[in-house]
């Protein structure tokens, strides 16, 4: 295969994974189509488990098979992380550093791939506007995989419901989701709403003692690809900021769309994190919510701390700039790409991109 056909064909992957087949790829307005170089993947962190004194079991892996006596004896590779990623052709890359994408509790790097209602979502708005994109599910998400418990990971697995999805993510207010039949969103809400059902096909479970083995992951990740550049969503957050602390000279800016994890100034120096450009984005009706006030205290306090220490914050307050109505969903609502938007040209003002 020569060199053109070999573009055309991942370019035609590419379309094909970002659920577009046939279409140029080009959501930016006033931008052409980019050249795909690469399309690849490749998983960081974890370590090598051994398990003993687990009982053997008879199971059958197809219906017609004979019986297999299962081992669960042995070793294991567990507590990696998965990443996806577009390289872009030299020609097509506009962005001077990768934006890695990573995702927030309860979801997977699906966050940032076809958006519920079927429209083109953040990997491909950015992809299109001259980036490299790198899109990971993290320890236990997805194609991470997720391993024995209580023998590896240390609690059972949580499960999200669509009455907590709906409230928690500012869909419609508290209380408002009974069931299926029975929900009532926001009046002016952004969400798709009918394809929240949908959205919530994307839940999947996690653990809350996976903190320490998800954060080595995405430290590998960040020392395998960066210098870069980090969107990051809702409690991957709390990585996030970690890391750019830890590495303020490979973290060329973070992007925190509504982060819930911050760092607290009281216990962490966050000095080093004051040379990151940050970015905050919110939706609406955060105000009206008691539980997303309290999310939204520890950022408020490191934000303080950060530009007392001479760093470069900017906020982006979409109701108080006149759009209303997106939920903590900002990548899945109907106006994502005019808040990618926004983003874009922050990115360009600081330096990390060209239009």
């Amino acid at each position: 295969m020569n060199r053109s056909m070999k573009s055309a064909a991942m370019a035609a992957s590419l379309l094909a994974l970002l659920g577009c087949a046939g279409a140029p790829i080009a959501p930016v307005a006033g931008q052409g189509p980019v050249a795909v170089a690469e399309i690849g993947s490749f998983h960081t962190g974890g370590r090598s488990v051994t398990l003993s004194g687990l009982p053997k079991k008879e199971v059958r892996f197809t219906p017609t098979s004979p019986p297999t006596l299962l081992d669960p004896n042995g070793e294991f590779e567990v507590e990696q992380m998965y990443t996806q990623y577009v390289k872009l052709a030299p020609q097509s890359r506009r962005a001077r550093y990768p934006m890695l994408m990573w995702h927030g509790g309860g979801l997977t790097g699906v966050t940032w791939e076809t958006k519920p209602d079927g429209q083109p979502g953040w990997q491909m708005y950015f992809v299109a506007a001259g980036h490299d994109v790198y899109v990971s599910d993290a320890v236990e998400r997805g194609r991470a995989s997720w391993a024995r418990y209580p023998e590896i990971f240390k609690s059972e697995p949580v499960f999200r419901t669509k009455k907590e999805g709906w409230e928690l993510f500012r869909i419609g207010p508290a209380d408002s989701y009974d069931s299926a039949a029975s929900r009532h969103a926001y009046p002016d809400t952004q969400f798709p709403i009918a394809a929240f059902d949908q959205f919530m096909k994307q839940g999947v479970p996690r653990w809350v003692t996976n903190d320490e083995p998800t954060l080595r992951a995405y430290d590998a990740l960040v020392n395998k690809v960066c210098p870069c550049v980090i969107t990051v969503h809702s409690q991957g957050s709390t990585f996030a900021y970690t890391l750019a602390n830890r590495y303020p000279d490979k973290i060329k800016a973070v992007v925190g769309v509504e982060p819930s994890g911050a760092l607290d100034p009281d216990k962490v120096d966050v000095a080093p994190l004051a040379r990151v450009p940050l970015l905050f984005v919110w939706g609406d009706k955060i105000r009206e919510t008691p539980r997303w006030q309290g999310i939204q205290a520890p950022m408020k306090k490191m934000i303080a701390a950060v530009k007392a220490r001479g760093g470069q914050v900017d906020e982006i307050d979409l109701p108080a700039q006149g759009i209303r109505g997106n939920s903590h969903m900002i990548m899945m609502d109907r106006n994502s790409d005019q808040v990618a938007a926004l983003v874009q040209d922050w990115l360009v003002r600081r330096g990390r991109a060209t239009r």
